[in-house]
């Protein structure tokens, strides 16, 4: 970092430390108490059962503890930001632009991609990755001022983030060569079929990927469809239309991918041990109606985009590879291939023992080093990324079940389902079922509404469920403008119709 950028970011983080040093002398050790960390979060404090109306029992809520209040206003920051992160990037483009025009740089010019600080800034406000996790610094400080600093600590500390470092080691398994290669040839006997052409490819990827989300994990299956996605049909230059079409269905398919099985998706990994759930209980109830939804809804796909698809097979065989490629792409021997499949099993069997997974990650990353002319570069930008993403999201959301238990609570059936899929576009789908289960008396039929619910909306937008950042952080290069936020909605939102009508009517 150059010498006139440390200087502004010392210029900006030298308040808040003098702010909180002084906060931390003349606070009182004692008010950072669990009771206060337990007033913030649990519904159960507030003592308003007796308070039929939810408008009047979110309204005693904030009177009883104003924070709430201030911790949804910068939640709401924090999606604001999300949805206008690709305009921070255009920002930090034109700055850039700006700033070679001025300093009289030609476009080839190898230090034309100096840029001022300003710019730098920009560019970093616009990662939608570490957007929630910027909005945090925010959040503890106003925690801090409005308790202390013990129980803005407190409440950090006691965070549960083994979702996000679970996340990060299933990405970065599943994202290696072996892995990829394993999946690609699976899915590769699907698509020759279809004689390996570019619509065979996407219907494999969109039908199979999602569905084998259900035994490695939505992250691990959304991992890898979205790099075989890449590969396959983005490379190819689809048009922006298709581009939208494909990463909005990949996300709802995802979300819905993994209910097969009883420890896959989040939301479902979230209630599955409270409400008794397994994995029979699973297929029976939520996995044929998945299953049922991925092939309607990538066959209507598919045959609105039948035509388009059909014109990428010409640029397919203009960057199709010579068979010495292809051949030194499959030389990956077969015993290193199941020692990184053995490990992935490993990593999902331990997915709530998070010493045990990244115990065995450091092991797997010794074995990676020792067969590394088999891989590819090991690159953990992106899913430390994505971590970033889940951890800030977990700090946000901790904060808004006061007002999620109350307006979930007091919901009919179908009205419930609609909120629920709603809710979800705007809070991560798990955080929305875990919230459910502190509701008392939950019947049976409101549990499976709202898991359906939450679970057919995970692909409306990026913050909607756990694996899509690691889906835009993957796919992102292949958008121009970035992935914005409208359009992948209006891409996703008919096969969220058609999974609500799934999950809602069968």
């Amino acid at each position: 970092m150059s010498k006139n950028r440390s200087s502004v970011f010392f210029l900006f983080l030298l308040p808040l430390f003098l702010i909180a040093w002084n906060n931390v002398c003349a606070s009182d050790p004692s008010h950072g108490s669990s009771a206060v960390s337990a007033l913030i979060e649990s519904s159960e404090a507030y003592h308003d059962d007796h308070i039929a109306s939810s408008w009047d029992r979110l309204l005693n809520r904030i009177n009883v503890q104003p924070f709430n209040l201030v911790s949804l206003g910068i939640f709401v920051l924090a999606i604001l930001h999300t949805f206008s992160a690709n305009r921070f990037t255009l920002i930090a483009h034109r700055m850039k632009e700006k700033h070679r025009i001025e300093k009289g740089f030609p476009d080839d010019h190898p230090h034309s991609s100096w840029v001022s600080c300003r710019s730098e800034i920009m560019h970093f406000l616009g990662e939608v990755e570490i957007i929630f996790l910027i909005w945090s610094v925010p959040l503890f400080w106003m925690m801090t001022f409005y308790y202390d600093y013990e129980t803005a600590a407190e409440y950090i500390n006691t965070r549960n983030y083994t979702e996000p470092l679970f996340v990060v080691i299933i990405m970065t398994i599943a994202s290696t060569r072996p892995v990829i290669e394993f999946a690609e040839k699976a899915m590769e006997k699907i698509a020759g079929l279809g004689k390996h052409t570019p619509a065979a490819w996407w219907l494999s990827i969109l039908i199979v990927g999602p569905l084998l989300g259900s035994f490695i994990t939505e992250p691990g299956a959304m991992t890898i469809s979205a790099l075989l996605l890449g590969k396959h049909i983005y490379r190819l230059r689809p048009s922006k239309r298709l581009s939208y079409a494909t990463l909005g269905l990949l996300f709802v398919n995802i979300s819905v991918g993994g209910v097969l099985t009883h420890f896959a998706a989040p939301p479902v990994l979230m209630v599955a041990h409270a409400w008794h759930w397994t994995t029979p209980f699973m297929m029976a109830n939520f996995g044929w109606k998945a299953a049922l939804g991925i092939f309607v809804s990538t066959g209507l796909y598919y045959l609105i985009f039948k035509k388009e698809l059909g014109e990428l097979k010409t640029a397919q065989d203009a960057r199709s590879a010579n068979k010495h490629q292809r051949e030194e792409q499959r030389s990956v021997p077969l015993w290193i291939t199941i020692i990184h499949l053995v490990a992935l099993a490993w990593v999902v069997f331990n997915g709530h023992s998070p010493a045990i997974f990244i115990g065995s990650f450091l092991l797997f990353l010794g074995f990676y080093q020792a067969t590394v002319q088999h891989q590819t570069f090991l690159s953990l930008k992106t899913p430390l990324l994505v971590g970033c993403f889940l951890a800030g999201l977990i700090i946000h959301g901790g904060l808004q079940s006061w007002w999620i238990s109350s307006i979930l609570g007091g919901l009919t059936e179908g009205v419930l389902m609609i909120s629920s899929i709603a809710l979800t576009a705007f809070n991560d789908n798990a955080a929305i079922t875990y919230l459910t289960t502190l509701i008392p008396n939950f019947s049976p039929a409101m549990k499976y509404t709202v898991v359906a619910g939450a679970v057919t909306g995970g692909g409306l937008t990026v913050i909607a469920n756990a694996p899509n950042p690691a889906g835009q952080s993957i796919l992102r290069s292949y958008f121009k403008e970035g992935i914005e936020p409208p359009l992948l909605f209006a891409a996703a939102f008919i096969p969220t119709i058609i999974m609500g009508i799934a999950f809602s009517v069968l």
